[in-house]
């Protein structure tokens, strides 16, 4: 049986481009993906500074920005349209000297798959490894095997690589479920991207290239809910229909079959990352809720560390061991501070929606921008010690 070098498990945004970045540093690399065709399920999410640099570290930069939609706003309204929070993007990212787009998902996937297309091997769904001597033994649950010398985790929130290293590491759910659409903007001529919050739900909106509009809707829910696994638009226009423009006009473009559901969830902060030959990245190891925009970001930013440690040392353990000292701390803040975010925004009760929404608009700016001000002030590439 060929030993590869590297093999990662999962072809999403972090495995599609830890394979760009480790084949550039010359390394045999092999992606497994469960999935038999590879299209990037899902819909739109954004590209902040952060992501746009590593882009450029990997030298996609210019690409992504032609499938990207160019973003110098996104503002945080009431349930009637005012202004709570408008972070000045260009300011806060002033440190990567890069722009922000929102992108949909199918067309990164399209254009991460077309540089490393020859080293994917699809329709694999990884069933255990194991440790053999100086190998790692992959079962995939086709009953088919492969081996490797280093294994790259890098399949989602519900890993099933990391389950089997970490058994109480299971996603937790964040209190709201989500329905997401992508649809066209030509009747609406969306601009530019906001998110509301309102008494029986959030509400975001955001531009795509193609004239196309990517929204998402989340409201309070028990997990699993089978009371809104057959939501429909019309549902949806229930809750939110009385919101400001163009919410209502979104909904009635939507279709039923537009709709994606799903409950909102992330992995509580892991202690390691690395153990041994074996090493966790993007939503494997750090999966977060959506509400700071940061999931495929940090996706990306791992692969740049990591491909910086390989690059400057020959023991990949000791590189994997790097990769965490480097990454641990900045994604625990990431994770930490979305969620309670998430809690913020998520208020139902009508005394403390006002006081939130008080709060915010009187509270000054750099103080409503601090979360985004601490992650995007400091360089990803110097957030720790790089010796």
């Amino acid at each position: 049986m060929e030993t590869v070098e590297y093999a990662i498990i999962g072809g999403g945004v972090a495995g599609l481009s830890a394979a760009i970045g480790l084949s550039a540093l010359g390394k045999e690399v092999r992606v497994f993906e469960q999935a038999p065709l590879l299209k990037g399920a899902g819909a739109g999410f954004g590209l902040a500074a952060n992501a746009m640099q590593a882009f450029a570290y990997l030298g996609l930069r210019e690409e992504v920005e032609q499938i990207g939609f160019y973003t110098d706003s996104y503002t945080i309204l009431d349930q009637r349209g005012r202004t709570l929070i408008a972070p000045d993007t260009q300011k806060i990212s002033s440190r990567y000297q890069q722009l922000n787009f929102s992108v949909h998902r199918a067309d990164l996937h399209q254009l991460l798959l077309g540089r490393v297309a020859d080293i994917v091997v699809l329709g694999k769904r990884l069933k255990q490894f194991e440790e053999t001597g100086t190998a790692i033994e992959l079962a995939f649950e086709d009953g088919e095997r492969a081996r490797c010398r280093y294994l790259i985790v890098a399949d989602g929130v519900h890993s099933a690589a990391r389950q089997q290293l970490l058994p109480n590491a299971s996603p937790r759910y964040a209190g709201y479920t989500c329905w997401r659409a992508t649809i066209s903007n030509q009747s609406i001529g969306l601009l530019k991207g906001s998110e509301t919050w309102g008494r029986n739900g959030r509400f975001g909106m955001t531009p795509l290239v193609g004239d196309r509009i990517y929204w998402y809707a989340c409201i309070n829910a028990t997990p699993a809910n089978p009371v809104y696994r057959g939501y429909t638009v019309s549902d949806l226009v229930s809750r939110f229909g009385d919101y400001h423009a163009p919410i209502p006009e979104l909904l009635a473009a939507t279709g039923d079959e537009d709709l994606l559901w799903n409950d909102i969830i992330d992995i509580k902060p892991l202690g390691h990352f690395a153990y041994g030959r074996i090493l966790l990245i993007g939503d494997a190891a750090h999966a977060t809720t959506p509400n700071m925009g940061q999931g495929a970001c940090q996706a990306l930013e791992d692969v740049v560390v990591l491909c910086d440690e390989v690059s400057r040392r020959t023991n990949v353990e000791e590189a994997f061991l790097r990769f965490e000292k480097r990454r641990l701390a900045r994604t625990r803040y990431i994770t930490e501070t979305s969620w309670w975010i998430g809690k913020s925004a998520q208020l139902a009760h009508p005394w403390l929606i006002g006081f939130r929404n008080t709060l915010l608009r009187h509270m000054p700016a750099a103080w409503a921008q601090a979360s985004l001000r601490k992650l995007l002030d400091v360089d990803f590439m110097s957030a720790s010690d790089r010796k």
